[in-house]
């Protein structure tokens, strides 16, 4: 048998329940979406000018973070602009160094010779922006 549902009066919008807000669970949330970031793939494309001192340092930099927060978990493309002019239109690159993290998404953009990690970390999404 089914309860019977007493009728509104007018003027007045009827009730629903709303499940109360646990609270912890945004936390929980955000802890769960941080461990998932652990295990995402990145993708990722350095782009350089030549094999001057500030691309090398570049590419040195870039290797070392990835090696130490997405060992196992990345590719890298290094592409020299003025070698491979196929790539360059479609991530449209107006400065070099440049580093693209094409996935996961968003997409985002580093331009300069990487020495600066927590500016590199903040730009692959690896921790949050201060």
């Amino acid at each position: 048998m089914s309860a019977a549902k007493k009728p509104v009066p007018e003027g007045k919008k009827a009730k629903t329940k709303v499940p109360p807000k646990v609270k912890g669970d945004v936390t929980a949330e955000f802890e769960a979406a941080l461990e998932q970031r652990k295990h995402e793939h990145y993708i990722l494309r350095l782009y350089i000018a030549g094999n001057n001192l500030r691309s090398r340092m570049a590419v040195e930099n870039v290797k070392k973070i990835c090696e130490e927060f997405l060992k196992g978990r990345y590719d890298l493309d290094v592409i020299d602009i003025y070698q491979d002019h196929s790539k360059n239109p479609v991530d449209l690159v107006l400065a070099a160094p440049t580093l693209i993290k094409r996935l996961p998404l968003p997409l985002r953009r580093v331009i300069g010779d990487m020495t600066r990690k927590e500016k590199v970390l903040v730009g692959l999404d690896l921790v949050p922006r201060t």
